[in-house]
C-alpha cells in the first residue's frame, strides 16, 4: 500500500480509480480521462497534487547554494516570484526539474517531482554549504491545483487575494476559505490556473468548498490520467519519461532555462562542452498522420532506419489525433519531417511538429468578453 494524501478519503467518496504512483495511492481518473481532460480545457478541473515534494532551503547562504544547484540565475528572483529550473549532475544529466518559490530574502521553497523527493533532498543536503538549512517540508503542506479557463471565477470568491493582479509565475500569501495559503499561478496543463499550498488539516474543507463554489462552472475532480494527456498536448516534459539522469536540458529543449550568466552552477562545464561538440539528439513533438496511437518506448524510424524512440504518447482528446514526444537524431529533428512509428510491428506515418501541439487559438472557449470568461462578471476582492 502506498502513502496517502490528506484527500484520500475524498477520492474514495468520488469513487476514483486509484493507482500507486511514486509510492502514493493516487486517483488515475474519476469520471474518465477524456471527460476530465475536456473539463480542464473548457471549464475548470480540481487536482490533488499533495504528493509533490516540498523542500525548503533557508539561511544567509540559501541563495548562494541555489546558484550552485540550479542551472538558472536566481539572484534577481524577487520575493513572491516563481521560477522553473533544473537540478543537474556534473556530467549534465538531470536530477529533477522543479519550481522554486522565493518566500523571503533568505528562504526558498522547492516543489519537486513526487518520485524524486527523497533523492532530491539527499542530493541537496549533501551539497549544501555555509549558513543554510535544508528541510523536507512535504508533509507540512496539502497542495491542490485548480486548472482551466474558469479557475479564477471559482477561486476569487473564496480568497482574500486579488487574482487578476497575480502574474504568471508569481505567488501571493493570502487566505482561501479563511485558511492561510500560498496561491501561485503556474500550472502543468497549458490553461490558466492556480496552485494552493496550505495546512493538511484543512484539505477536505478547501476541496469541498471549491467544488461547491464551482458547481455552476461544471467543475470536476481530475486525476493523473488527464494530467498526463493535458501536459502531452502542451509538449511539457515529465521526469522518468522525457527527463532522467541520461538526458541533458540541451537535448530536452530546456536550453532557455540554462543561464550561463550564472558562473557556478553544477553541470556548466558539461553544457559548454556539449554546445561546442554539438548534441546528438533532441526531444521533438509529433502527430500521427493517420491511424495509430504512439506509446512510450515505441521505436521511431526514417526510411527504415531507426532514429529514435517515443518517450510519451497518447490519443489527444482535443485534437483527436495520435500525438507524442520522443528523442530523435539531431539531423532529423526538424519540423515537417515525416517519420514512422513502429506500433505492434507495423509502421505508421507521423510528422514532427512545433510544440505546444495544442494551441488555445484552436479552442472556441477563448472568446472572452468584458469582465471575465464569456462575459461573466467576476466578484473580486481587490482594493479599489
Amino acid at each position: 500500500m502506498g502513502k496517502k494524501t490528506p484527500l484520500f478519503g475524498i477520492h474514495k467518496t468520488y469513487k476514483a480509480h486509484m493507482i500507486e504512483f511514486a509510492g502514493w495511492e493516487m486517483p488515475l481518473y474519476y469520471s474518465g480521462i477524456i471527460d476530465e481532460h475536456k473539463i480542464v480545457r473548457r471549464n475548470v478541473g480540481l487536482f490533488d497534487i499533495s504528493h509533490m515534494g516540498k523542500i525548503e532551503i533557508k539561511g544567509k547562504d540559501a541563495q548562494h547554494n541555489l546558484q550552485r544547484l540550479l542551472v538558472s540565475d536566481i539572484q534577481n528572483l524577487s520575493i513572491s516570484q516563481v521560477k522553473y529550473s533544473v537540478l543537474c549532475y556534473s556530467e549534465g544529466g538531470i536530477v529533477d526539474d522543479i519550481t522554486v518559490y522565493r518566500l523571503a530574502e533568505d528562504r526558498f521553497l522547492l516543489c519537486v517531482n513526487a518520485i524524486n523527493t527523497e533523492k532530491d533532498y539527499q542530493w541537496i543536503a549533501h551539497r549544501i554549504e555555509g549558513e543554510a538549512e535544508v528541510i523536507d517540508r512535504s508533509v507540512a503542506y496539502a497542495q491542490i491545483a485548480l486548472q482551466g479557463p474558469r479557475s479564477m471565477e471559482v477561486l476569487q470568491n473564496l480568497t482574500s487575494a486579488c487574482l487578476k493582479l497575480l502574474k504568471n509565475y508569481w505567488f501571493v500569501e493570502g487566505t482561501v476559505d479563511g485558511v492561510p495559503a500560498i496561491i501561485s499561478r503556474t500550472g502543468y496543463t497549458g490553461e490558466d490556473g492556480f496552485e494552493l499550498y496550505f495546512s493538511p488539516d484543512f484539505a477536505i474543507q478547501i476541496w469541498e468548498r471549491l467544488m461547491k463554489e464551482g458547481k455552476n462552472t461544471g467543475i470536476q475532480p481530475v486525476g493523473l490520467g488527464a494530467r498526463d494527456t493535458l501536459r502531452l498536448e502542451m509538449g511539457f516534459p515529465l521526469y522518468g519519461h522525457e527527463l532522467n539522469e541520461t538526458t541533458t536540458p540541451l537535448e530536452a529543449r530546456l536550453k532557455r532555462f540554462v543561464d550561463f550568466r550564472n558562473p557556478i552552477f553544477i553541470g556548466r562545464e558539461s553544457f559548454i562542452r556539449q554546445m561546442t561538440e554539438g548534441i546528438q539528439r533532441r526531444l521533438v513533438g509529433f502527430k500521427m498522420l493517420g491511424e495509430g496511437i504512439p506509446r512510450a518506448h515505441y521505436e521511431i524510424f526514417k526510411n527504415s532506419r531507426k532514429i529514435g524512440e517515443v518517450t510519451s504518447g497518447t490519443m489527444s482528446p482535443i485534437l483527436r489525433e495520435g500525438i507524442g514526444l520522443g528523442y530523435v537524431r539531431i539531423e532529423e529533428a526538424w519540423e515537417g519531417n515525416e517519420i514512422s512509428i513502429m506500433i505492434r510491428k507495423k509502421m505508421f506515418s507521423a510528422e514532427i511538429v512545433r510544440v505546444p501541439i495544442y494551441k488555445k487559438s484552436l479552442n472556441p472557449i477563448y472568446q472572452i468578453g468584458k469582465g471575465g470568461y464569456h462575459g461573466i462578471a467576476l466578484q473580486d476582492n481587490c482594493a479599489h
